[in-house]
């Protein structure tokens, strides 16, 4: 495994990336309501990063080993889809929950965040698990800092969870960003503390733990992007962009709107 270490001047690209990747976000949260199409909250960012950022989606067209091209500009995953749900003439409804996931390059240096959405008023199954998802991201944020585990940030994340009873997705996780958009390390979201990969300041990574309602199972649909869970149990995820400090943590993918952190 190679992890690259950032300089000073790479980390001050990835907070300008980070922060306009988080200003997305805010920007689309009015337009996220009953009604609205995901192809058009899609179209929505397209046209802020390009034209306003002077920046570039990097979803769009982006093909990993065995997959075909991202058609979008944004992942939308609605309800029981996991992640990387693609934007479609699909419309919104009162009671959905929506994950927008934004990544952002600027200047060479991508930003990424995902945050989740209700529409209208959500079921209190489905609001109880947006806010366990939420807080569990903070726990594993929080045990970021030089010196501690890969395998703390999952522990923290796992042992919060799955008492309340619910599950973590095993096959995706968070990863190594910066001039590439996934580089080592992987970032699983469950884990044993003191295992795995030492931290070292200068590491910068993404924490977005998907957790399900009912079971950890997932499957993937015929468009070769789109997960869902194989019960279809609704699912939630959040991600921040996190850099490794000598002291804990700073998160780069923060903006004026951005939800407040989950108390200690």
């Amino acid at each position: 495994m190679s992890v690259s270490i950032k300089t000073p001047q790479e980390i001050e690209k990835m907070r300008i990336a980070g922060r306009l990747t988080s200003e997305v976000l805010d920007y689309i949260a009015p337009f996220v309501k009953a009604g609205v199409t995901t192809n058009e909250l899609d179209k929505l960012c397209h046209d802020l990063i390009v034209n306003v950022q002077q920046a570039i989606p990097a979803p769009l067209n982006y093909a990993p080993g065995g997959h075909s091209p991202y058609p979008k500009s944004i992942c939308t995953s609605i309800n029981h889809q996991i992640c990387h749900g693609v934007p479609s003439d699909k419309v919104l409804k009162n009671g959905d929950i929506v994950n927008l996931d934004i990544t952002v390059i600027k200047d060479g240096y991508h930003g990424d965040s995902s945050r989740m959405f209700y529409i209208g008023e959500p079921s209190i199954q489905a609001r109880r698990l947006c806010e366990t998802t939420y807080a569990s991201m903070w726990r594993g944020i929080r045990v970021v800092k030089a010196g501690a585990y890969l395998g703390d940030i999952g522990h923290a994340i796992q042992s919060y969870v799955e008492p309340l009873g619910y599950s973590v997705v095993r096959e995706f996780c968070g990863h190594g960003i910066g001039a590439k958009f996934h580089e080592d390390p992987q970032v699983l979201h469950y884990g044993r503390p003191k295992s795995g990969l030492k931290l070292e300041a200068g590491m910068v990574f993404t924490i977005e733990p998907m957790i399900n309602a009912g079971k950890k199972d997932i499957k993937q649909l015929g468009d070769g992007w789109t997960v869902v869970t194989r019960d279809h149990s609704l699912s939630a995820q959040f991600e921040h962009t996190i850099l490794v400090t000598e002291t804990g943590f700073e998160v780069l993918t923060v903006s004026d709107g951005c939800p407040a952190p989950t108390p200690l």
